[in-house]
């Protein structure tokens, strides 16, 4: 689950029980439950088919392959600290770099709300990928993940003054859960079998606390600028996933010469790839292409994860994997492009990848 896009970066109109048509803060644009309007971005000269075709490539793709590097980062990098590596050296880069920008000092409100969704999002969100991809292969890994958005309609339902999901949605929530259902059994279901029940546990727990980050971030005051809210989020949360790497024992089992170049690799893929590029990719898309299309990311992403899992790792596509992750896939495109109502704002992250 994926530094990938914080909640501080975008948002979508609509309840969570709807289609989310994501747009990006503008960055004098106020963040919090105070806020009452949010300001007009600026107009964008027309992209190129060039550009568009490259933005695409990368959340399609460069996105969709962090979960094979997750894979291949843990082969010789524990993966707490893998993940906090990845998310602490990112946040390096971008606060200082959104604070030249933005010319926004950070409140202390600012940081405790960057400091809850840091938790909620690259520690347990984002550790609980990378923690289970010792049990669970990286294809499923991203399918599994991409329930977060059914578990944000979950959420926003039961919270006071909470939405009712639509008829839709239902059916795309009880598919989900089938599609989760197949995959961990019954047993040899499909002539396989199941995906590892603690691994898919941790990371049903991860989505849910990513998906719970997303719903509370409306409601707390993050920075004006989503560029400084990811550098502080991602500060925050790389440095508790070190700080939990080390107490439970990571750091005395971790031996620098022993780190593959694969696993080297694979970690500054996750960090210039899977942070950098990709956030500014997915930020500069939506601005320039309609909502929905940007959107496909989210269906897109776990069968490019599971092509490169079965091409480059070795996992098996087997009938098990296949009709889940069609069952999993159609839930979450039912919800996704279940009919919104146009009102209200509602804060997104991108998927939890890895």
């Amino acid at each position: 689950m994926a530094l990938d896009t914080p909640a501080s970066a975008v948002a979508y109109s609509g309840d969570l029980s709807t289609s989310p048509t994501l747009v990006l803060d503008a960055p004098d644009t106020a963040v919090g439950p105070s806020t009452s309007a949010s300001a007009t971005l600026p107009p964008n000269p027309a992209p190129t088919r060039a550009r568009l075709f490259a933005a695409f490539a990368v959340i399609y793709f460069m996105w969709g392959a962090t979960f094979l590097a997750v894979r291949f980062g843990i082969e010789s990098l524990p993966p707490l600290l893998l993940g906090g590596f990845r998310h602490f050296t990112a946040g390096l880069i971008l606060y200082p770099l959104a604070r030249w920008r933005s010319q926004q000092k950070p409140t202390p409100a600012n940081w405790r709300a960057a400091a809850l969704i840091g938790v909620l999002l690259p520690l347990c969100g984002n550790g609980a990928v990378c923690w289970s991809e010792q049990l669970v292969p990286s294809g499923i890994t991203a399918l599994i993940v991409g329930t977060v958005s059914l578990w944000m309609v979950l959420i926003e339902w039961v919270r006071p003054g909470g939405t009712r999901p639509t008829g839709r949605i239902f059916l795309g929530l009880v598919l989900g859960f089938i599609g989760l259902g197949f995959l961990v059994g019954p047993s040899h279901f499909g002539g396989s079998e199941g995906v590892s029940l603690l691994g898919t546990s941790v990371l049903v727990l991860g989505s849910l606390c990513w998906a719970a980050g997303s719903v509370f971030s409306k409601h707390i005051q993050l920075p004006r600028s989503p560029l400084l809210g990811a550098g502080m989020q991602s500060l925050v949360g790389g440095a508790l996933l070190l700080l939990v790497g080390l107490v439970s024992g990571e750091g005395a089992a971790f031996d620098v010469h022993k780190i593959s170049s694969r696993s080297i690799a694979a970690l500054g893929y996750l960090i210039i790839f899977g942070s950098l590029v990709g956030f500014s990719a997915y930020t500069y898309l939506l601005r320039v292409a309609p909502p929905g299309r940007v959107g496909t990311y989210a269906y897109v992403n776990p069968v490019v994860a599971m092509f490169l899992g079965w091409l480059f790792a070795g996992e098996s596509l087997t009938l098990r994997t296949v009709l889940a992750g069609a069952v999993i896939l159609t839930a979450v495109i039912l919800v996704i492009t279940a009919p919104r109502p146009a009102t209200g704002t509602q804060r997104l992250p991108a998927p939890g990848e890895a």
